[in-house]
């Protein structure tokens, strides 16, 4: 059994418990939050665990075996880097850190450590994600074109990062799990309307070496919820609607084909091709469940997590050079290193 501590019972902190008490591998021991009354609601549902506003007695608890932490993402570094100091295994809320340098420090310190290192991505573990990575991988798509996603709503303004950090980041996860390559330059722009706050809309457009090309549209100021997704390939493409109840995916048979003229060397012959929709069937778990069981099976065993520390490192690489290209005004950031990233990381 693997005793878990979570640090931050705020808006993530609740499903986090949950799963980890749920899981029949895991049991919640501690929780530690800064608000009094948010532990008295942690005790109400949960009689059995200890509850603290200093999460040193956490870290400081043998019994404790890992850390799940969901705090602001400025905190993640400090509090991640005392657990791994600590000897705990460590799961991380999105993004990892609040830089690369950061994320790179962590990967030194659990590696070195030999600790589980896991960021929650918890896209990456739908059941409609995981479908998706299935159909690519068995070449239903093709050759990719193009990921191109919509993930608006009404708020909720974060204090300490941008719209691009808040949302952007879910869909980064998700091409960083789905797609076969790593951008090669990011170009990104955005704008605030509240004196003093970030960015609240921003648009996200990644290169790659290939023809592929990755383009997301984040908003806190959308009249409505959208949740969005198109990937489209050389044989089929997908729409990923989130906001569905049911049926989440759809795969079509809809595309384009492109031949040379045997007329003229200089005609192009496009032919447009529309067959069915086919909507698969998606396994319903909840992502959190699976994630805290991957989480208790990587530490049991050893292996390296779906969403380790490299995975988060190249998210954050990713949001760094959004941010700076935002900064100037759409300018092409090159993601330095990018291929060798990814292939050290992988």
């Amino acid at each position: 059994m693997i005793h878990v501590g979570v640090i931050g019972y705020g808006y993530w902190g609740p499903n986090l418990v949950r799963n980890f008490f749920e899981c029949p591998a895991t049991r919640v021991r501690m929780v530690s939050d800064l608000n009094p009354e948010r532990l008295e609601a942690v005790t109400r549902r949960y009689p059995g665990v200890v509850t603290t506003t200093d999460y040193k007695q956490l870290l400081r608890d043998p019994e404790i075996d890992a850390v799940a932490i969901s705090t602001p993402v400025s905190t993640h570094f400090g509090l991640a880097m005392e657990a791994l100091e600590a000897g705990k295994h460590v799961l991380v809320e999105k993004p990892m850190t609040a830089s690369s340098e950061q994320a790179r420090r962590l990967i030194e310190e659990a590696e070195r450590r030999h600790l589980v290192l896991m960021v929650d991505h918890t896209f990456v573990y739908t059941g409609a994600v995981r479908k998706i990575r299935e159909l690519i991988d068995q070449g239903s798509l093709g050759e990719l074109y193009y990921y191109d996603s919509t993930r608006v709503n009404l708020g909720l303004f974060q204090h300490d990062v941008d719209v691009i950090w808040d949302l952007a980041v879910h869909d980064l996860s998700i091409m960083e799990y789905l797609l076969p390559e790593f951008p090669v330059a990011v170009s990104a722009t955005g704008i605030g309307h509240i004196n003093g706050a970030a960015e609240n809309i921003a648009y996200v457009t990644a290169f790659y070496e290939s023809s592929l090309i990755a383009h997301l549209n984040v908003n806190w100021l959308s009249p409505v919820k959208v949740r969005r997704t198109l990937l489209g390939g050389s044989r089929q493409m997908i729409v990923y609607d989130d906001m569905e109840s049911s049926e989440k995916v759809k795969l079509y048979d809809k595309g384009i084909t492109v031949k040379n003229g045997p007329e003229s060397l200089y005609k192009l012959l496009v032919g447009y091709r529309s067959g069915d929709m086919y909507c698969p069937q998606l396994d319903v778990t909840e992502a959190l469940r699976i994630e805290a069981q991957h989480f208790a099976e990587c530490i049991e065993t050893g292996q390296a997590p779906l969403t380790d520390g490299y995975a988060g490192l190249r998210v954050v690489s990713v949001l760094e050079a959004a941010t700076q290209s935002m900064k100037e005004r759409g300018k092409s950031i090159s993601l330095q290193g990018s291929a060798n990233l990814r292939k050290i990381c992988a």
